[in-house]
């Protein structure tokens, strides 16, 4: 689960029908499969996909919640490339 994805490919998954990818502290989840699961309803990451949700998702979550669905959703991290 090494992969590193680029943030223009997370912002390009912004949608259900392109895959909904968010970032929390530096790891990218597809949250495609889970969006009708969670309890906070769809909107909420609807909202932030394609972008870094890690200030939205500390707001209501620990770090057991984290830790419960990392197996499940986490498919990489996000890299930056270098600045020349």
């Amino acid at each position: 689960m090494s992969k590193t994805i680029s943030p223009s490919e997370v912002a390009a998954h912004n949608t259900v029908e392109n895959g909904l990818y968010i970032i929390v502290d530096g790891g990218v989840y597809d949250m495609t499969g889970f969006i009708d699961e969670h309890p906070g309803g769809s909107k909420i990451i609807k909202r932030v996909g394609g972008k870094d949700a890690s200030k939205q998702f500390w707001k209501y979550h620990n770090e057991s919640i984290l830790t419960k669905y990392t197996d499940r959703l986490k498919i990489g991290e996000v890299g930056e490339k270098a600045k020349l």
